[in-house]
């Protein structure tokens, strides 16, 4: 059995950085992705960035390019996600997923992952 956990959410000001962090425990693939997800009150769970463990693969939102970055932490099955220069855009419940495939397989979307975290919240204020 699979099981995700997210920390590291918290509260900022506009123009400060975060940094969450994700493992997972049960995947038995010698490469698999781990991806960050967020959502807002309101709207559809969002893509912001993702990542093949071992691999070395990432891939941003839009929104996510030139401020996050997700990163492995090593050899384990933990990934991070620097969040830089924050707004209150970036307000939200982040969510990490993983699944079995290489991220690049397929479109970066909620509906491909099965396994997911409870979310961690993230609030920046102006």
């Amino acid at each position: 059995q699979v099981h995700v956990v997210e920390s590291g959410g918290g509260s900022v000001q506009a123009g400060g950085s975060l940094t969450l962090s994700c493992t997972e425990s049960g995947m038995i693939a010698s490469s698999y992705c781990m991806a960050w997800f967020r959502q807002s009150p309101g709207k559809e769970r969002e893509p912001v960035a993702e990542i093949t463990i071992h691999r070395g693969y990432t891939r941003y939102a839009d929104s996510a390019k030139g401020r996050f970055t997700i990163t492995q932490d090593g050899d384990k099955p933990t990934i991070r996600l620097k969040m830089d220069r924050l707004t209150a855009e970036d307000t939200g419940t982040y969510y990490c997923a993983v699944d079995w495939f290489n991220c690049d397989r397929f479109t970066f979307r909620a509906a491909g992952f099965e396994h997911w975290g409870q979310g961690t919240g993230v609030a920046i204020s102006s």
